[in-house]
This record gives structure tokens, C-alpha cells and sequence, in this order.
């Protein structure tokens, strides 16, 4: 069974920082894009980042130079470090590995954790 485990979280001001943690179980992690989605109640979930198992990132645009993602090949582990934290970054965090099983995409998500940002 495929579980990703997220941990991290919580609330903080404006301006501030947190981190978020995903570890990744029951899958070969190697040929997925492991990484982070928020979503806010009745939206559907955004990208925040995503990382390649070579190292390869991408960021949404709201959190380009504030955000910075890092992953374990081997411990199956992706960290969020967000700094500089803006209210609008108040939401769920979804940890989701984007797996690719030949012609198949597949994406796995953790339970989720939430970030609060207050002004």
C-alpha cells in the first residue's frame, strides 16, 4: 500500500516561516515527481512544488524565491522549507508523489496537514 505521511504545519504570522515534511512508503519512488499542493476550501488544489528524483524542481508562481523544496532519494522523504509566509499561503498542504507507470500517470496524495498564516 502507497502512503505518504506528512508532518510539519501549524501557524505562524506573516512574514514568518515554516516547514513541511512528506515520507513516502509501499512504492519504488524513483520514477515519481514527489512534492507539495495547497487548496483552499471549495478551490481545487494548486501546485506548490514538485521535485524530480534527479533534482529537477518546479514552483508555483505565488511561491517562487520564498519556497524551497529538497528531497531523499533513498529515505523516500521531501522537505518544504516556506519563508517569507503570506497570509494567501494559509491552506491544506497535500504531499503528492506523481508517479509515472509506463504509458500511465498516477498521482498518490498524502492526508494532508494545515498552514496557517495570520496577519
Amino acid at each position: 500500500e502507497v502512503q505518504l505521511v506528512e508532518s510539519g504545519g501549524g501557524s505562524v504570522q506573516a512574514g514568518g516561516s515554516l516547514s513541511l515534511d512528506c515520507v513516502g512508503s509501499g512504492y519504488d519512488f524513483t520514477n515519481c515527481r514527489m512534492g507539495w499542493y495547497l487548496q483552499d476550501p471549495g478551490k481545487e488544489r494548486k501546485l506548490i512544488s514538485l521535485i524530480n528524483s534527479d533534482g529537477a524542481v518546479e514552483y508555483g508562481d505565488s511561491v517562487q524565491g520564498r519556497f524551497y523544496i529538497s528531497r531523499d532519494n533513498v529515505k523516500n522523504t521531501v522537505h518544504l522549507q516556506m519563508n517569507q509566509l503570506k497570509t494567501e499561503d494559509t491552506g491544506a498542504y497535500f504531499c503528492a508523489a506523481r508517479c509515472q507507470r509506463g504509458p500511465s500517470l498516477r498521482t498518490y496524495w498524502g492526508q494532508g496537514t494545515q498552514v496557517t498564516v495570520s496577519a
